[in-house]
Formats: structure tokens, sequence, C-alpha cells
């Protein structure tokens, strides 16, 4: 494991905010920076970057470019950039993608698979 380093993002960096009173369920779709506080159960995919706050609590599978756990995660994770996993991070699921990074003291039960980053763009 090694220490994350993302960037620092503010609530002015996201289109959208599910505000922590929020309990979401069902498909969630966007293309721009989405930030999540409250709770989601269902599944994401996503064309832009997806955060979920330390508080929050997600129980889908997540399809998107590049994901930043600070929170509580259960579900698969495929990214197409990275996944990063915070020292808050709790990630219960299997996760893909080119770029895996996980804070030391982080949780992650699940397997990892790091695929070759598709340059086809």
């Amino acid at each position: 494991m090694t220490d994350v380093h993302n960037d620092v993002l503010e609530d002015e960096d996201f289109d959208t905010i599910l505000s922590e009173d929020i309990d979401f369920s069902g498909t969630l779709n966007f293309e721009k920076p989405f930030l999540i506080r409250g709770k989601l159960s269902g599944e994401i995919e996503a064309r832009g970057l997806l955060v979920v706050d330390e508080d929050a609590v997600v129980e889908a599978n997540i399809n998107a470019p590049r994901v930043i756990i600070r929170g509580s995660v259960t579900g698969d994770v495929t990214a197409s950039e990275r996944v990063e996993v915070s020292v808050t991070g709790k990630l219960n699921g299997n996760v893909t993608a080119p770029d895996i990074f996980m804070d030391t003291g982080c949780v992650f039960n699940g397997r990892c698979t790091m695929e070759k980053r598709d340059n086809t763009e």
C-alpha cells in the first residue's frame, strides 16, 4: 500500500453533491464530477470523477473513469483510469483499474486487478 496523493478538492469542483441528509436508491448516471456525502444503494455508471466522502455509505457496483473513496463502499469498483482509497476509506468488493492507490490504514476486502490502460483514445 502507498499513500494516496489525490488533489485537494473543494465543493466548487463538483457539479453535483449528494448531501448528508439524502438516501438515494437506484441507478446513478453522470458525466461531470460528483461528490457523495449521503447514502446511496444501487448502481453507478459515470463518465466523470466520483468521490465518496468520509461519512458517505455506498452500496453499489461502480463504473467510472476515476474513483476516490474516503467513506464506505460495498460493491465492485471498475475504473478506466484510477481508484484511490484514503486512510478513512473502506472498500468491500473487487477493484479493477490500471492504477490503484491505497493509503496505509484503509480497509480493503476483495480482489485487486490492475489492467493495462486503454490508450486508443
